[in-house]
């Protein structure tokens, strides 16, 4: 027997791998079926190339067995076996990957794609091991090799005896300890579930001996009693290498609920194929409800990515974008670049160009369902609309382009959802800009006393009843050229059909009354003016700037809120008959013009929404007007 060292490799590489590389132990197994399915394509690419070898794919498979009373689990393939050279130069030198060596050899070969081209998949099996011993015979070769490791001491290699051509490793457990128990993966179910996740579509069988029940030979009533039974765990062809002319809307539901995608059935599915410089197929739903959790920290976004059909990440979260992060599905392909562990991604282009890719197909199926199937749409809209929204408001609007004809809002005059598409082709030639109200609910934005000139025009307003509408707008700015325009602005744009002459009049006439009450309530408001919108209320406020009254009471919500408010003008109708009475007070009696200016401001926050400083001295001063 000849013991050697590893080389070139300290004690503490091969402790930090162990500990640190992977963080789920039940990866181990992952790994090692991955390198046993490269050991067969192995054989399969030979036998392209050399006529005195046949590949028939039945004859080749993995078997998984467990001995709970050895504390032994062994993997046994019949792929194309090591040497002795070849045991000696893929597992004594940490991360050298033989698959990876063969692939560079042979790349120019159409065919099976080799899964492992990093060589520290192997010794995840430490993880859970204390020995591990592998037994080879290379294919063409009449000897075999017995490889044993205990970990970091190093390692052994001496001839065996193997009757076939294969391999077969053999892991002798860990004791359990106090935080892991190693006992399961003895168990049947757990290496079931294991090999379920991660290498279901591994394109060869996977074997164990299962326990199923039968009915007892000669029993009368049916009595059932356990039986070992060979079955094949994985399904080994993935629905996305399927065509889709195979497939039917219940293969893709079927999916989606065997993946746990969700508790609803999906509202659209995409499958994507490609199969050119960048190979990648892709089964991708946009869900029909919103997860309970989607709004919440612990939501996590992501695809499950594959790699040649075997699962690397549950949530591989850099090939969707945040404001697709509703999409579940998953990508597989055979042309990613990944490091040393099959659980960490280099972000390389091939990555970034599916995700790009990725984008844009959900984006066009978007469109496609806005336009084939608007009920649908619609109901999608419903559950997402806000997250496309946050879209556009996010990374300074930088998306904007690519979500704007995915935007829906409550139109005024259709009293349903419409696109600004829709909005903008509907505006009148003369129409300037793109009018919206903010409130929390339709119907108090119907009455908002702001809406009337707009309305009164034949104007259609946008209706924005969520807290980040006005956020994304602002950073929209402009839609086919039109601006967006708050009902709420100091300047409509549609008031100078007002005679000039007749408003400066008016101006000119009640200065000191409007000044006098801008003294009266001081900062509260920029100034007091005589509207130009308002036709049957008697008041409302307006504002002047960027921070809307419906922008401000968002951030006031906010921990960091700088006390960020909206410059505010307090509007009175001059052609109201109270406007008759606070003239009146103010060339009689000046205490009334206080107590009406009071009563008007707080009556006008009422309307927008927002709390008055002192709700009992406003009762009060409703009972002196009462008495």
């Amino acid at each position: 027997m000849e013991k050697k060292e590893f080389q070139a490799e300290s004690k503490r590489l091969l402790e930090m791998m162990i500990n640190s590389i992977y963080t789920q132990k039940e990866i181990f197994l992952r790994e090692l079926i991955s390198n046993a399915s490269d050991a067969i394509d192995k054989i399969y690419y030979k036998a392209l190339t050399d006529d005195s070898l046949t590949f028939e794919k039945d004859s080749y498979y993995i078997k998984v067995s467990a001995d709970k009373e050895a504390r032994t689990l062994t993997l046994t393939d019949t792929g194309i076996g090591m040497t002795k050279e070849e045991l000696e130069n893929n597992l004594g030198v940490i991360a050298k990957s033989g698959s990876l060596a063969f692939k560079n050899e042979n790349e120019s070969k159409e065919g099976h794609d080799i899964i492992g081209q990093f060589g520290v998949g192997f010794y995840s099996a430490f993880m859970v091991a204390d020995v591990v011993t592998v037994v080879s015979r290379a294919l063409g070769s009449s000897e075999a090799y017995k490889w044993e490791s205990e970990g970091t001491d190093g390692y052994s290699i001496e001839p065996h005896q193997k009757d076939s051509v294969g391999t077969v490793i053999t892991l002798t457990l860990k004791e359990n300890t106090e935080d892991e128990n190693f006992d399961e993966y003895l168990e049947e179910y757990k290496l079931k579930s294991i090999i379920k996740k991660y290498s279901d579509f591994i394109r060869y069988p996977i074997k164990m001996d299962v326990t199923v029940q039968k009915p007892k030979e000669d029993s009368a009533d049916n009595e059932l009693e356990d039986h070992e039974e060979e079955q094949t765990i994985n399904s080994m062809v993935p629905i996305w290498r399927k065509n889709k002319s195979e497939l039917t809307d219940e293969d893709y539901i079927n999916f989606y609920q065997e993946k746990r995608y969700g508790f609803d059935n999906p509202l659209k599915h995409i499958h994507i194929s490609v199969d050119g410089m960048l190979r990648y197929n892709a089964i991708l739903y946009i869900p029909e409800n919103i997860p309970f959790d989607y709004y919440s920290k612990e939501f996590e976004k992501g695809l499950e990515l594959y790699s040649s059909g075997v699962l690397i990440m549950d949530k591989c979260a850099d090939v969707l974008p945040d404001y697709f992060s509703f999409v579940k599905g998953m990508v597989d392909s055979e042309d990613l670049s990944l490091n040393i562990s099959r659980e960490m991604l280099q972000h390389d282009r091939q990555l970034k160009q599916i995700a790009k890719n990725i984008k844009n197909k959900i984006k066009s199926e978007l469109q496609s369902l806005l336009k084939n199937d608007r009920e649908n749409y619609e109901q999608f809209y419903k559950s997402f609309g806000r997250q496309l929204k946050y879209g556009v408001y996010s990374d300074f609007g930088s998306n904007k382009n690519d979500l704007q004809d995915l935007l829906m809002f409550y139109s005024s005059k259709e009293k349903k959802m419409v696109t600004l598409d829709e909005y903008v082709s509907n505006m009148p030639e003369d129409q300037k800009y793109i009018y919206y109200a903010s409130g929390d609910s339709y119907e108090r934005i119907d009455k908002l006393p702001q809406t009337e000139m707009v309305s009164e025009k034949g104007y259609e307003i946008l209706y924005f009843t969520e807290d980040i509408d006005e956020f994304a707008i602002k950073m929209l700015m402009t839609y086919k050229e039109k601006e967006f325009k708050s009902v709420s602005s100091g300047d409509l744009g549609i008031e100078e059909e007002i005679s000039k002459e007749d408003n400066d009049t008016e101006e000119s006439n009640n200065k000191e009354l409007f000044d006098y009450m801008k003294d009266i309530l001081g900062d509260k408001v920029k100034d007091v003016r005589a509207s130009k919108r308002l036709k049957s209320h008697p008041v409302c406020l307006s504002t002047e700037g960027e921070v809307t009254i419906e922008m401000e009471k968002i951030l006031q919500q906010m921990p960091d809120n700088q006390n960020v408010k909206a410059d505010k003008v307090l509007e009175i109708n001059v052609n109201h008959e109270v406007f008759e009475k606070l003239r009146t007070s103010f060339e009689s009696d000046k205490d009334k013009v206080k107590l009406f200016t009071g009563l008007l401001y707080n009556q006008a926050l009422l309307i927008e929404g927002l709390p008055i400083q002192d709700p009992v001295e406003f009762t009060n001063d409703i009972c002196k007007v009462m008495v």
